[in-house]
């Protein structure tokens, strides 16, 4: 057997423990030789791939980002280097002149939308999810949101002090895009006093009451503040459009808007943090490293059954699988209802209405 391996969208920490554990368990188990595919889908494009052994992957647990690179623009069916043209005949061709029985597409939903159409051309594929933003559908959790939530949580424990210190509202804006998983869970872990995300338009003179009140009683205030989140009756804060882009919309800034619209409402300084790529580099967390194993083993499993077409998830702590079609394109967002906000609101933190 030989199965195609590639990383999809943009880095992510413990896509490298990905690739080791899906080539590890296909190599051991199954004897299987396993192609490397480099740049994402760039490389079934481009025809750039290398072999990975035992060897090639030995030490990668640890390493952040992707030794095969990634690309987040290569679309087959409309790829930007053939003016927007598809592509994706070529890449089957590709696929077949390679020998490969199965290409396992490590990615986010964008990435999974690509498998799914490159599947039903008749390419076999498993997919496993990968984002910090935590948003795919049907996995109860994605490898790489736990390395961003602890890396936030560090900056939101840094930005606490120095509030503290100087009596200063300080404002930390999150990745996320549309789903505020990051800020939510990372604002709690850091102590946050208030909270705002995509899923919750919040009311600015609710967040203005919160920073007087704690003004006059501590001096500071902490908000995370997903790159996603709006103000009621307003829009996303658009930092620029790529119309080359999958997702053309690029978020960024709110954090500097919401710190103009509090400043001249309140007596002591707003100041704002955007961290942004920091929360997508270096080493993953050991709860990352053990789930990104954990999916890649799960993957070569689902190829062992002759199991295609879908993307392994974790549900509750189970491995289980779903179709492609189910998860391509769509986002998770944080519920109305779920228990995370209960016990924000029962513990005291703003989520801005």
């Amino acid at each position: 057997m030989r199965v195609g391996v590639l990383t999809g969208g943009g880095d992510c920490p413990g896509l490298n423990a990905v690739i080791r554990a899906v080539v590890k368990s296909l190599v051991r188990q199954l004897g299987a030789e396993v192609i490397g595919i480099e740049q994402g889908f760039l490389g079934l494009i481009q025809r750039r791939v290398r072999p990975l052994d035992l060897r090639a992957v030995a030490g990668l647990i640890a390493t952040g980002g992707t030794v095969l690179g990634t690309h987040n623009r290569a679309d087959p069916f409309a790829y930007f280097g053939a003016g927007g043209a598809d592509v994706s005949d070529g890449v089957i061709a590709y696929a077949r002149e390679l020998g490969l029985d199965a290409l396992v597409v490590i990615g986010g939903d964008g990435s999974m939308d690509i498998a799914h159409r490159i599947s039903l051309k008749g390419l076999p594929v498993v997919g496993c999810p990968k984002t910090i933003d935590n948003d795919l559908e049907h996995t109860d959790r994605c490898f790489g949101f736990d390395t961003a939530v602890a890396i936030v949580t560090d900056a939101l424990d840094r930005l606490t002090t120095t509030g503290q210190s100087h009596g200063r509202v300080m404002i930390l804006e999150t990745m996320g895009r549309y789903a505020g998983w990051i800020a939510l869970e990372a604002g709690l872990a850091g102590g946050a006093d208030v909270i705002l995300i995509p899923e919750i338009p919040y009311r600015l003179d609710k967040v203005i009451e919160v920073c007087r009140e704690r003004e006059q009683r501590q001096r500071f205030t902490v908000i995370a503040l997903a790159e996603g989140a709006t103000a009621e009756g307003g829009g996303l804060t658009v930092q620029e459009r790529i119309e080359t882009s999958p997702d053309p919309i690029r978020l960024g800034g709110v954090g500097n808007l919401l710190r103009h619209q509090l400043q001249p409402h309140l007596d002591c300084e707003v100041r704002t943090t955007i961290l942004g790529h920091v929360q997508r580099g270096g080493a993953p967390t050991p709860f990352d490293r053990v789930l990104a194993t954990r999916y890649g083993h799960a993957a070569a499993q689902l190829i062992q059954r002759g199991e295609f077409n879908r993307m392994v998830v974790l549900r509750g702590n189970e491995m289980a699988s779903v179709p492609l079609a189910e998860v391509a394109g769509r986002n998770r967002h944080v519920p109305a209802d779920h228990p995370l906000l209960q016990a924000a609101r029962d513990t005291g933190v703003s989520l801005g209405v």
